[in-house]
């Protein structure tokens, strides 16, 4: 059995993959709120002992840039390690890839009922990419060799944030007080979608009546934002999540930029299916394409949004069995304290 991991700042998923027939099967599945747990080895060790399942091979894809097999979480408190992983696991090896590198590892696994087509473009066989909003912004490339995609892993989340017009310099300057540096992160995420709706609030270009305060005191803000944009209940949260939406457009268009990805652009992560409404406005894909004399490149890609929330596990179980090349390991039952 092959053990998998998505560990995201807020929600980690566990499972156990089996290959039949030459397709992946998932035979045992667990959610976990991430800051609920000191550690991925603790919730590890507590899956695999309640599963009784043997594990051969493990994959886990992380949030955060992977430096000798190690792993510090952008948006958590954890230090990942595979050679622990390995001793608790009772494996030669555990196999690390970055969140989003295991994402771009999934898109290769999809079909056609897994995705959303934003922009059909021209289908050409080229580079591909994936960019991600959920706890924070992650973004991968898909390497096109001639005959097959390498998928890597970046830090594009973290880029400086350019904005294009008065409104969104405005918000730079205003987000460049609070954190000194702003990155594309900074908005383009569930606490950076509450930056925008704090910015449009404090600078009193949209009033906040007082039962959306008290709705944002008691609940989680960026679902409260959402869930009253969609339903057109507040000026400003509809506010909120245009910016938000022209944001996404205009750094998925970087994105689509920067990896030369004419094979296409993957919308990923946990926010977009939640918001999927959003991204039929015609402000997505104007802020996608508009980038001045490139713009009929833009317009060529392929731009597709991923509704597989399991497309990290899937990545990482592909990656386990495609990609990898040792030897199964003999497989443990209990996980080692």
């Amino acid at each position: 059995m092959i053990l998998v991991g998505d560990i995201g700042g807020t929600n980690t998923r566990l499972a156990f993959y089996e290959r039949r027939s030459g397709v992946l099967y998932p035979a045992v599945e667990m959610n976990f709120k991430s800051r609920e747990h000191s550690s991925l080895d603790e919730m590890v060790a507590a899956f695999v002992t309640q599963a009784k399942l043997p594990v051969s091979r493990a994959c886990f894809g992380v949030a955060g840039p992977v430096k000798d097999d190690r792993i510090s979480a952008s948006n958590l408190a954890w230090k990942v390690d595979a050679r622990t992983l390995a001793r608790i696991l009772n494996l030669e090896k555990v196999y690390l890839l970055n969140d989003l590198q295991a994402i771009a590892y999934g898109v290769l696994a999809l079909t056609s009922k897994d995705q959303v087509v934003l922009q059909p473009g021209q289908v050409v066989a080229g580079n591909r990419a994936v960019i991600a909003a959920g706890t924070g912004l992650g973004e991968a490339g898909l390497f096109w060799d001639g005959a097959q995609h390498h998928p890597f892993a970046s830090e594009g989340g973290h880029a400086d944030f350019a904005p294009r017009n008065e409104l969104e310099i405005e918000l730079f300057r205003y987000l460049d007080v609070r954190f000194e540096r702003v990155s594309y992160e900074r908005i383009l995420s569930g606490p950076g979608l509450v930056n925008v709706y704090l910015f449009l609030r404090d600078t009193k270009r949209d009033p906040e009546p007082s039962w959306l305060a008290e709705e944002m005191s008691q609940g989680d803000p960026g679902a409260v934002i959402t869930r009253n944009a969609l339903a057109a209940k507040s000026p400003l949260c509809e506010h909120a999540l245009d910016i938000f939406i022209d944001v996404y457009g205009a750094e998925a268009g970087n994105c689509a930029l920067r990896f030369m990805a004419t094979g296409g652009i993957f919308i990923a992560g946990g926010i977009a299916p939640k918001i999927l409404p959003k991204f039929s406005d015609p402000r997505f894909l104007a802020a996608f394409n508009g980038k001045g004399r490139l713009a009929a490149l833009l317009e060529a890609v392929p731009v597709s949004l991923v509704t597989n929330e399991k497309v990290g596990l899937l990545g990482s179980a592909h990656y386990a069995t495609e990609v990898v090349t040792e030897p199964l390991g003999t497989p443990a039952v209990e996980a080692r304290p």
